[in-house]
């Protein structure tokens, strides 16, 4: 019984925050035509305020993000497009990662170089866990499966580490950049600051609830592996 329940805990943990990220986005992209510009175009007169007009503003299909090696706010196309209070909530968002980068805020310079060790890292891991069944068959030492086992989790979690780690940052992008940003401008319609803030929380904890999916196939791999 106390493994069931510890069982269910570790799962609500880990999509526990994943639901609500979505959930909060989702509800608040409704009505679609709340607003009278797109996120898209909030978030360029954003970046011409805050003095970046070489900053980019593009539509992707990778997620909402800031690129600081390209100088470029990347939206999905129902932010890119849309004129929902998430839409141009989450572009302010982004646009807040843009005046860190013009700051030079450390953080962001920190979690940039992370993101670049990561991507290796992950694929290494990936890799180490492919090849763990073999290894322990071909040496036929079970120690040898569970050293492989070990550096594939610890690879695997690394993204997850990472995006905790740089939590404050997006905190910040939110809350000290990008919520000024919307009601100092008066872009926000009234009574909609409230509803805008859980955005902007949830906006932070994205990268976070993404990651701790991916202890999901962490946990995937060592059923499989015990078999």
């Amino acid at each position: 019984m106390l493994y069931l329940i510890l069982i269910i805990t570790i799962i609500a943990v880990i999509v526990g925050p994943s639901y609500w990220v979505k959930h909060t986005l989702t509800k608040y992209s409704h009505p679609e035509d709340r607003y009278p510009g797109t996120g898209a175009e909030l978030a360029r007169i954003l970046l011409d305020w805050a003095k970046l007009p070489a900053v980019k503003v593009e539509l992707t299909d990778q997620g909402d993000h800031y690129d600081p090696i390209a100088k470029t706010v990347r939206l999905t196309a129902d932010k890119y497009n849309g004129k929902s209070l998430t839409a141009i909530t989450v572009a302010a968002h982004e646009v807040g990662h843009a005046i860190q980068d013009r700051d030079g805020y450390v953080p962001l310079r920190l979690r940039t170089r992370l993101v670049e060790i990561a991507a290796p890292v992950e694929k290494l891991g990936a890799a180490i866990l492919m090849i763990t069944p073999v290894i322990t068959i071909a040496t036929k030492v079970p120690i040898a499966g569970a050293l492989f086992l070990a550096g594939g989790l610890l690879t695997l979690g690394f993204a997850t580490i990472i995006h905790f780690i740089t939590l404050p940052m997006e905190l910040h992008a939110s809350f000290a950049r990008a919520l000024p940003m919307l009601v100092q401008g008066g872009y926000l319609i009234e009574g909609d600051e409230p509803h805008a803030r859980k955005i902007l929380r949830a906006a932070a904890w994205t990268y976070v609830s993404a990651s701790l999916m991916t202890l999901l196939n962490i946990a995937r791999w060592w059923t499989i592996l015990r078999r």
